[in-house]
């Protein structure tokens, strides 16, 4: 009898599944409890067994597909009724014993004591959250699922290998990787830290992604920063003259954050390579200055919204654009459009007190600049009568750049330039 093969429910907030690769081809027969397919999840790779022995008449979706939960995927041909309720696939219900594991050559027995080296036999790195699960729950580590004989689709570790392993004793659990060292290359020490006691806290899938953000920056971007300090007089007293008249004009609040992104804006636009990203042997010099405001939302995480084509955009429309970007950060609404497309980020790290701050560069960008908090103190100046002491609103700004492609004639330049357009603000500007 004819049976239709659907993509199974794989959990209560599963909706579609992505199939893997068929293990049964048109044409082919099978025995009841033979896997036909595997299916992926966003939480676990699944085998799909045949509900009953038969032939594969006909496969509705290829790999890589995605389907619907209750789709079709596949025409069976059947040699017996199958009652559709009770051998309904679902992933809870898959067993592993009736999992048939494809034949190959009994592994080596290597005595658990043993010191022999071996050669990694499954040279693909991915391993699915299934795969995973297995492994916490028997305690492989990473290195010996890599030894494990894969023969999923494209040399993937199915559970069915992971299974065959520990039926075999688990053979290579002692084995030593065999590895052609340089002997010049750096070593990372093996070091047992006592990491203490105290309340343990998981990061959130935010912090997990700015994490690796972070280490994949400085893994990828030799870093350098470089320091400038710059008098701020001119530009804070024109802002606390000015925000009262400029909140009743526009109707938006004056922050120095438009002040600076504007500043910045003008220096990309005469240093345009700062405004670049890399491409492998190739750098990227960006057509438009969209500049990323590093944020801290209400979470303590950090995102950062984008001024899109500041360069392009009069104080009025900068205030306005910070302003709502800073309303969303603050409650939560930041849309994918409001992140997106950043060419060169600052970070206000004044804001939290901080002197001066070494930022990690926001990839896929080359540079960042952290500016530090303006505090007034004594500075000796020049006048008509000759050197003084005065009181000078200061302030440290530090950029970070990415030596492979901005060297230091570049970086600095460019930052002397950001501090030039902060100190020679026009006092005498009209709101």
């Amino acid at each position: 009898m004819k049976f239709e093969l659907k993509m199974p429910k794989m959990g209560e907030s599963i909706t579609e599944g992505t199939i893997i690769n068929w293990l049964v081809s048109e044409g082919e027969s099978f025995e009841e409890g033979d896997v036909i397919l595997e299916v992926a999840t966003d939480k676990v790779d699944n085998e799909v067994p045949a509900p009953s022995a038969g032939t594969m008449m006909q496969t509705l979706f290829g790999a890589k597909d995605v389907v619907p939960v209750g789709e079709v995927i596949a025409l069976l041909e059947v040699s017996e009724e199958i009652n559709v309720k009770a051998k309904e696939t679902k992933a809870s219900d898959v067993k592993t014993e009736k999992v048939k594991t494809p034949k190959r050559s009994k592994p080596v027995q290597i005595p658990n004591n043993s010191t022999e080296k071996f050669s990694v036999s499954n040279s693909n790195t991915f391993f699915s959250p299934l795969i995973i699960e297995m492994a916490k729950k028997h305690h492989i580590s990473f290195e010996e699922l890599a030894r494990i004989p894969a023969t999923g689709h494209e040399g993937r570790l199915r559970k069915s290998d992971v299974f065959q392993y520990l039926e075999d004793g688990r053979p290579y659990k002692f084995a030593q990787p065999v590895a052609q060292q340089d002997p010049t290359a750096y070593r990372i020490p093996q070091l047992n830290f006592d990491k203490g006691k105290g309340k343990v806290i998981e990061m959130d899938r935010m912090r997990q992604m700015i994490a690796d953000h972070m280490v994949y920056s400085k893994h990828t971007s030799p870093h350098v920063t470089a320091y400038v300090e710059a008098d701020m007089t001119n530009m804070v007293n024109w802002r606390n003259a000015n925000k009262v008249s400029f909140k009743e004009k526009y109707g938006e609040r004056l922050t120095f954050t438009p002040l600076f992104v504007e500043a910045v804006a003008k220096a990309v636009k005469d240093f345009p390579n700062i405004n670049a990203s890399v491409d492998g042997n190739n750098i990227i010099v960006k057509e438009n200055v969209n500049i990323g405001m590093a944020t801290a939302l209400p979470s303590g995480n950090l995102i950062v919204p984008v001024v899109k084509n500041a360069d392009e955009k009069d104080l009025k429309t900068l205030a306005a654009n910070v302003n709502e970007l800073a309303g969303k950060a603050r409650e939560n609404k930041l849309g994918g459009d409001d992140i997106k497309g950043s060419t060169f980020t600052i970070s206000n790290v004044g804001t939290f007190g901080s002197v001066m701050g070494t930022p990690i560069i926001n990839q896929p960008e080359v540079a960042i600049l952290a500016l530090g908090i303006i505090k007034k103190r004594p500075e000796v100046i020049e006048t008509e009568k000759g050197d003084e002491i005065a009181i000078r609103s200061m302030m440290y700004l530090s950029l970070s750049f990415d030596h492979r492609v901005v060297d230091g004639f570049l970086g600095g330049s460019f930052v002397r330039r950001v501090a030039d357009y902060f100190e020679q603000f026009d006092a005498d500007r009209k709101i």
